[in-house]
């Protein structure tokens, strides 16, 4: 697969009318905020050099001699921070922080089982006197000792006292950000298989989100499509709620025209996860076995809303809606426990245990 990467850009699209080809070309809106392009050296100059290359980005390299940090006020530590806590920082340098051994040990793992590397540690940042976590001791990535004040900034968690690693990662190539400005897409390279994508539709609390990623990695779903308004994927709570899973997905983020070209291209049925209501004027379908089982063969993309507003109009009106029967007097359940019930019973038939 081959990807092209470019800067997050979180803004809403106009609609724009679909054209049929896989190739994608039209004139598409102007993006409201620009961010600068991905810096693709991945150089951190410790003196805050400009880029060479005029993109505007300062570059942080660290010396391959530089053994230990132990102060918060330097530079590095700095622009870690800055990975962590900004989005439009994190994607114009194209890296993010991976707070803990457990994601980073997972990210790792998944990376040496690829054939085609798509994910790269440039650091690996261990409190000072703790062991290289079991797992880790192979890698060739510049090991740093930080001392537990400059542990306890970049991890971002109030008890750090169980974290004894950070790593410094660059965001993979299977992530995938279109943004109004691109006139063409392919999408038949964004995904390895078609057969099942979850989308997720205006998801900004981080929590939820990186939940889902999860969920959509253990139950072998193909990849992730991201619409307007979710929260960033590399979002430092995102990142511990998926523990990792953002690195290991296949994971495209634009707009409803990319979206319809996609199903288009692939005859891919649309379904949402939606509450039972008497009021709807649409039927809203039952998730059960006997249409889990109607849909085995059937390449399908599962879209889920935000909890506080719900599915987008343009979501509601073009998808088939489906609710989870309850016996409770509940009216809905969490979009993280909702998706999860979804993704399971959904999940490939090769895969599915019932």
């Amino acid at each position: 697969m081959h990807y092209i990467y470019t800067a997050w850009t979180p803004t809403t699209y106009l609609p724009v009318p679909l054209l049929k080809p896989t190739n994608i070309k039209s004139e598409l809106p102007t993006a409201k905020f620009q961010i600068p392009t991905r810096n693709n050296s991945h150089e951190y100059n410790i003196d805050g050099d400009e880029d060479e290359g005029n993109s505007g980005l300062v570059k942080y390299a660290l010396p391959s001699h530089v053994k230990s940090i132990t102060s918060t006020s330097n530079p590095f530590v700095k622009h870690c921070l800055k990975l962590r806590q900004n989005s439009s920082y994190r994607h114009s340098h194209g890296s993010a922080l991976v707070v803990g051994t457990t994601p980073i040990r997972e990210i790792y793992n998944f990376e040496t089982s690829l054939q085609k590397k798509t994910i790269r540690m440039d650091c690996l940042l261990l409190l000072d006197k703790a062991e290289v976590p079991e797992g880790l001791d192979d890698i060739s990535s510049h090991i740093v000792r930080i001392n537990s004040m400059v542990m306890k900034k970049l991890s971002g968690v109030q008890s750090s006292e169980s974290i004894e690693a950070i790593a410094l990662m660059k965001i993979p190539t299977s992530f995938l950000n279109i943004d109004g400005n691109q006139k063409e897409a392919d999408c038949r390279s964004w995904f390895p298989s078609m057969h099942r994508i979850l989308v997720l539709d205006g998801i900004q609390d981080p929590g939820n989100l990186g939940s889902l990623l999860r969920s959509a990695m253990a139950f072998k779903w193909g990849g992730v499509f991201l619409l307007p308004g979710c929260c960033d994927p590399f979002n430092e709570k995102a990142l511990r709620a998926s523990r990792g899973a953002c690195f290991q997905l296949p994971i495209v983020s634009g707009s409803w025209y990319y979206l319809e070209a996609l199903k288009d291209e692939f005859q891919m049925k649309l379904l949402a996860g939606h509450p039972e209501s008497r009021e709807e004027l649409r039927p809203v379908s039952q998730l059960s076995q006997e249409l889990v089982n109607s849909l085995a063969d059937v390449p399908l993309c599962l879209v889920l809303g935000s909890e506080g507003h719900g599915l987008s109009e343009k979501s509601e009106r073009v998808c088939e809606l489906v609710s989870i029967p309850m016996a409770g007097e509940f009216e809905s359940l969490n979009v993280s426990v909702a998706g999860g019930i979804f993704l399971y019973m959904l999940q490939p038939k090769n895969h599915r245990f019932i």
